[in-house]
C-alpha cells in the first residue's frame, strides 16, 4: 500500500477509537450539557494531533509533501468520528 493510503485508513481507525472513547466519556455526564459535545470534540481532536505526530516521524520520508501527512484523511477522520459517535452514543445510553 501506498503511505498516503496508509495514512488514510489509519486515520479512519482511529476516528472510530475516538468516537468508542468519546461516547464512553459523554455516556458519564449530561446529555443536555454543552460540554459534554465540546469533551468528545476535544478527545477527536486531541487522537488526531497525536496521530499526526506519530504518522510524520513514521512516514517522513516517504511521503513527498510533508503537509499531506497532515491534511490526508481529515474529512473522513471528522465525518466518520461524528457517526461513530452517534452510533455508540445510542448504543450505551
Amino acid at each position: 500500500m501506498k503511505p498516503l493510503v496508509t495514512i488514510y485508513w489509519i486515520r479512519v481507525a482511529l476516528s472510530i477509537v475516538a468516537a468508542a472513547i468519546s461516547a464512553i466519556v459523554a455516556t458519564m455526564q449530561n446529555a443536555t450539557d454543552l460540554y459534554t459535545f465540546l469533551n468528545g470534540i476535544t478527545i477527536a481532536l486531541l487522537i488526531y494531533l497525536l496521530s499526526y505526530y506519530v504518522l510524520k516521524a513514521k512516514f517522513m520520508n516517504k511521503v513527498e509533501k510533508q503537509s499531506k501527512i497532515m491534511t490526508m484523511g481529515i474529512f473522513i477522520y471528522f465525518i466518520a468520528w461524528a457517526v461513530f459517535f452517534i452510533l455508540f452514543y445510542s448504543i450505551m445510553h
